[in-house]
């Protein structure tokens, strides 16, 4: 199954965990832990171990990291919420950091979120300003810095729609430049930071939204039928990525597609397509993540065979899938 394979870097050797870790607590300050599992930082609770893992929690400790990694060719992967992504058993080699700058800005009607900000707070934040305009933020289960670079949405809405501008850490030199919705190439779902095909990946520290005046009555109504709708027609409390793949251009969303190819319930180890949202593949608690891939690979073939339409992922498969092979049809 195509997919985008971040976190694919080489692995560290036992020497290099020890070395750079002391490196980066005595440089930075920053504290690392060797092997750490990253199940437990994803919302599909799969993934093997990171070989560095470190939690930044202010935007210099994340540039510095960033710039860090880059001059000595550390392999870099960073992790928000861990929505939308399925990391691999074998886990990321290099360095994964965890993004928990969580400041926020308001200037009159423009709201300023860093990296690790998650979009539902930057709802509940935007309401208690009465300000309107990122109520579908409520919707998504990631981090600003996630939502810029899968330009992520919800309810006819999506980042493209309110952002004003995002500060991105280039991959390249390690310099820092803003960028609007048309230099990030936003779209649907995407992004021209997905697409980095080699080297160090494009950062974003932070973004800015621009939102208007509204009745606090008003913004709270329509979080609160947002609440609803996703308490009737999604999987809440159970162990999932968010949507598998995206809608197609025309047609039936995927969800319909696979609903009507007969596959809610259907199951591969300890994965299953949920029976209330079949866009969704939820996992009992014992699946692994070769089970999502399996599945999510058998649903898209199984659309691709009954209606020739090819899904797109929107779930990342990340990580080390060196020994990865695809399930016969």
């Amino acid at each position: 199954m195509e997919s985008l394979t971040p976190g694919a870097g080489r692995r560290l050797t036992e020497d290099e965990k020890l070395r750079l870790g002391s490196e980066i607590q005595r440089r930075l300050g920053v504290r690392t832990s060797r092997d750490e599992p990253l199940a437990r930082f994803t919302t599909m609770r799969v993934g093997g171990p990171a070989d560095l893992f470190a939690v930044v929690r202010n935007l210099f400790e994340l540039r510095g990291l960033c710039r860090f990694a880059r001059a000595r060719e550390l392999p870099l992967f960073l992790l928000g919420r861990g929505s939308d992504l399925v990391i691999s058993d074998r886990g990321i080699g290099g360095l994964v950091v965890q993004v928990r700058a969580e400041g926020t800005r308001l200037e009159g009607t423009r709201l300023t979120a860093e990296a690790g900000v998650p979009m539902a707070r930057l709802a509940t934040v935007a309401q208690e300003a009465g300000l309107a305009g990122v109520e579908f933020a409520l919707a998504i289960p990631g981090t600003v810095g996630g939502a810029v670079w899968a330009n992520a949405g919800a309810h006819g809405a999506d980042v493209r729609g309110v952002l004003v501008e995002a500060s991105v850490l280039s991959g390249d030199d390690g310099s820092e430049r803003t960028f609007d919705a048309e230099g990030l190439g936003l779209a649907y779902r995407d992004s021209r930071l997905k697409h980095r095909a080699h080297g160090f990946p494009d950062v974003v520290t932070w973004a800015t939204f621009a939102l208007e005046p509204a009745e606090p009555a008003l913004i709270a109504g329509r979080l609160d039928e947002i609440r609803r709708w996703r308490r009737a027609h999604q999987p809440l409390g159970l162990r999932s990525a968010g949507s598998v793949f995206r809608n197609p251009p025309e047609g039936p969303s995927a969800g319909e597609l696979i609903d009507r190819a007969g596959l809610k319930g259907r199951r591969i180890g300890g994965a299953s397509v949920s029976e209330r949202h079949a866009n969704f593949i939820v996992n009992d608690g014992l699946g692994t993540a070769a089970d999502v891939r399996r599945l999510a690979e058998l649903v898209r073939w199984t659309v691709a065979e009954r209606f020739g339409i090819e899904l797109q992922p929107e779930v990342v498969f990340a990580g080390d899938w060196s020994d990865w092979q695809e399930a016969e049809s």
